[in-house]
C-alpha cells in the first residue's frame, strides 16, 4: 500500500513537471513582451442578468507554467487528486498554507483547504516576494485569472479594510509578479467557485502594525460575516531536513497554542526563515479576535517529500484556526 501511494505521487508529480515544463518558456516569453502593463489588462463586462456596463482589472496568471500547471485539466486533476473528501470538516477562522510549486507543497495545501468549510469570501495574505509597491498592499477591485477561470474581489470588504486600516494602500503594483495568493486560487476555485476574496501582500515585519492589521481584519470581518483568514507561507528554509524540522515545531507549537509573540521569539532565536511569518502574526491577532479557540496542523511535510533531497530543504506547514 505504501509503494503504491509513493507510486500514485511520483506519477502525479512527472505529470505535472511536464505539464509545466511545456508552458513556462511560452509564459515567460510572454511575460517580456508584455511587461508589467500586459499582466492587469483593462475590458469591458456585463453583470449576468443586469445591463450596467463595468469596467474591471484583470490580474492576469503570472506562474501557471512554473509553479502549478497551466493547462487547465492538467491543472483540475493534480487539484482533485490532493483533495481527500474529508466529510468532518472544521468551521475555520483562520489558515496557514504552503505556497511553493505544487510538485513540492501542493499536497499540503489541498489537504488543508479540504479540511475546512470554505465560506463565500476570504482575505489572503501572503509576503511580498518582489519588494514592489507599498507595505501593506491591496487590489481592491477586479479579478484575477487563472487557467481555471476568474476569482472576483471582494470589493466591498476590500473598501472597508482600506477605511479601517490606516497602514493598508490600494497598491496593485504588489500583486503583478507575485505568486503567494495567485497559488492558493486554483485550489479555491475547485472547492468553492463562487468565491471572493481579498489579497493583501505584506513587505518588512513591523509588529505593531501588523497587530493593527489583525485588529482591523477582525473588526471588519464582525461587520461583514463569515470571512476567512489565509496566511500564505513556507516555514523554514534550505537548511538539512533534521536542522528544518526542529525548527519547524518550535514555530508549529507556537501556533497551535494560538501564540502569536511566541511564534516571532521563536523565530528569532532559533533563526527560523519562515517567510510566512507576518501573515501569519496579523492571521493569529484576527481570529483570535473572531473567537479562535483551537488549532490543528493538518499535516507538515518538506520539499525532501518530492526532491529527495534532505540536505537543503524547505518546511511546509498546513494549518487551521477555530
Amino acid at each position: 500500500m505504501v509503494d503504491k501511494e509513493r507510486g500514485d505521487r511520483i506519477i502525479t508529480k512527472n505529470l505535472l513537471l511536464a505539464s509545466m515544463l511545456t508552458t513556462s518558456c511560452k509564459n515567460r516569453a510572454k511575460t517580456k513582451a508584455t511587461g508589467a502593463v500586459g499582466l492587469i489588462k483593462k475590458f469591458e463586462c456585463r453583470e449576468t442578468g443586469s445591463t450596467d456596463v463595468c469596467r474591471m482589472n484583470i490580474r492576469k496568471a503570472c506562474v501557471a507554467g512554473q509553479f502549478y500547471p497551466a493547462d487547465p485539466e492538467s491543472l483540475h486533476y493534480f487539484v482533485k487528486k490532493t483533495l481527500l473528501g474529508e466529510t468532518e470538516k472544521r468551521q475555520a477562522k483562520g489558515l496557514l498554507v504552503p505556497h511553493a510549486g505544487y510538485p513540492y507543497s501542493g499536497e499540503t495545501a489541498g489537504k488543508t483547504y479540504d479540511a475546512v468549510e470554505l465560506t463565500g469570501k476570504a482575505v489572503i495574505l501572503c509576503p511580498n516576494h518582489t519588494g514592489m509597491g507599498a507595505m501593506f498592499s491591496v487590489m481592491k477591485e477586479g479579478c484575477w485569472e487563472t487557467p481555471l477561470g476568474k476569482v472576483p474581489v471582494a470589493e466591498d470588504l476590500a473598501g472597508d479594510l482600506l477605511q479601517t486600516c490606516r497602514y493598508l494602500k490600494s497598491d496593485e503594483s504588489a500583486h503583478q509578479f507575485e505568486h503567494a495568493v495567485e497559488v492558493q486560487l486554483p485550489f479555491l476555485q475547485c472547492l468553492k467557485p463562487d468565491i471572493r476574496f481579498v489579497p493583501i501582500a505584506i513587505g518588512g515585519l513591523d509588529f505593531l502594525k501588523l497587530r493593527a492589521l489583525g485588529e482591523a481584519m477582525a473588526e471588519v470581518i464582525k461587520q461583514h460575516g463569515p470571512v476567512q483568514i489565509i496566511a500564505s507561507g513556507d516555514m523554514n528554509h534550505y537548511e538539512n531536513e533534521k536542522t528544518t524540522q526542529e525548527k519547524d515545531k518550535a514555530a508549529i507549537q507556537a501556533m497551535l497554542d494560538l501564540d502569536e509573540d511566541r511564534l516571532v521569539e521563536e523565530a528569532g532565536r532559533r533563526n527560523i526563515s519562515m517567510c510566512g511569518l507576518g501573515p501569519a502574526y496579523a492571521m493569529l491577532v484576527a481570529v483570535k479576535q473572531l473567537g479562535a479557540r483551537e488549532a490543528f496542523l493538518v499535516e507538515h511535510a518538506t520539499s525532501a517529500r518530492a526532491s529527495g533531497d534532505f540536505s537543503r530543504v524547505v518546511g511546509y506547514a498546513g494549518m487551521i484556526f477555530y
